[in-house]
């Protein structure tokens, strides 16, 4: 060994190169600190040419760093041939997380094509909410949310008209937010205070996610156009700042807005299905988005997802209306009412008034 380290380095000496970053001698042996390894490359290759860079070559050897690259890469492919056959599948599976996942599969035994959503997160629709409740509105606070919302509607008619595809889209670009900006101020408070929630912050991030897969389903069935994408741009974000800035001043009326909100989408949303039964909108098969996200048969049409997400928006109404009654004046948060989710309603509730 001692001979084959000697021999290195006095080629490497000869050739005008030193590979080492310390020497010592001592008792006949010589100690070397050397980088023995493959070669590194910094730099990137093309057509075989290193370019714009520089290699960190094998040391204390006499062949070419390409060689050498090209006969290690050769035994790591004859040693190991069923990693290479499963390298490119495992960074494909692999998470964000760096965990590989399992392969899921639909019910019928065929892959599962989505990442934004998982088979134990679908559902079927509740089609019998009550679809006529309204809250009528009792004090200022009601008041002002209702003719709030009253007079959003407005430009949104002018514009939109009895395009309800377009307006459908529209509304859901809108919809997503609140329940995303509740629910972030409510787990920041949570995290201030050292207090639970009481399910509001799932319940709300809950609406925020399925709200966002209505856009998801309705940007299927509808392209937007070039100047509705920068109407979505402008509204979304002078909405989020707006509703952001609200709810920080009074919860109670930022959920009561949002009652009212939903209100107004089951009646776009019927007048939605009033065109489709009357021949005024095709009645086209159902995304498949739509199908494995709601649990549809695989025969569904437009009609059905339609009227699955208007039972969503009954749904977010009345949690919402829920929530501007069970809020506090005094700071206290939503109290003593927990919400475990919005999607079955199931409001864990001390003996106290309804909505």
């Amino acid at each position: 060994m001692n001979r084959f380290v000697i021999r290195s380095v006095m080629r490497g000496l000869i050739n005008g190169r030193s590979y080492c970053s310390c020497s010592s001698i001592g008792n006949g042996q010589v100690y070397r600190s050397a980088i023995v390894g493959r070669s590194l490359e910094l730099s990137g290759q093309r057509n075989g040419v290193a370019f714009g860079g520089f290699e960190w070559r094998r040391m204390m050897s006499s062949s070419p760093a390409s060689v050498e690259k090209a006969t290690s890469e050769k035994e790591d492919k004859t040693e190991n041939p069923v990693m290479e056959e499963t390298k490119g599948k495992e960074v494909m599976a692999a998470s964000y997380w760096g965990i590989s996942r399992p392969k899921i599969t639909r019910e019928d035994g065929t892959d599962w094509p989505w990442n934004c959503f998982m088979p134990w997160e679908t559902y079927k629709a509740d089609l019998s909410v009550d679809l006529n409740k309204h809250h009528k509105p009792k004090n200022f606070t009601d008041k002002f949310a209702y003719r709030t919302v009253k007079l959003l509607r407005v430009p949104t008619d002018i514009f939109f008209q009895r395009r309800y595809g377009c307006r459908a889209m529209m509304l859901e670009t809108v919809a997503a937010v609140p329940g995303m900006v509740g629910g972030m101020l409510l787990h920041l408070k949570s995290l201030r205070k050292f207090q639970q929630s009481g399910g509001w912050i799932k319940a709300l991030l809950e609406e925020a996610e399925n709200e966002r897969m209505h856009l998801m389903t309705m940007v299927e069935l509808v392209k937007p156009k070039w100047y509705e994408r920068l109407l979505v741009l402008t509204v979304q974000g002078v909405f989020f700042n707006a509703f952001f800035v609200l709810y920080m001043l009074s919860p109670k009326l930022a959920h009561r807005i949002v009652g009212y909100l939903e209100e107004e989408a089951i009646h776009s949303y019927t007048e939605y299905l009033k065109d489709i039964d009357s021949g005024a909108i095709e009645n086209v098969p159902a995304p498949a988005i739509a199908i494995d996200y709601w649990r549809l048969p695989k025969d569904a049409t437009l009609k059905d997802v339609i009227t699955v997400i208007r039972a969503d928006e009954a749904h977010h109404r009345d949690v919402n209306h829920f929530a501007s009654v069970r809020y506090s004046f005094s700071g206290k948060g939503i109290e003593r009412g927990a919400c475990s989710s919005w999607l079955s309603l199931r409001l864990i509730l001390d003996p106290v008034e309804s909505v």
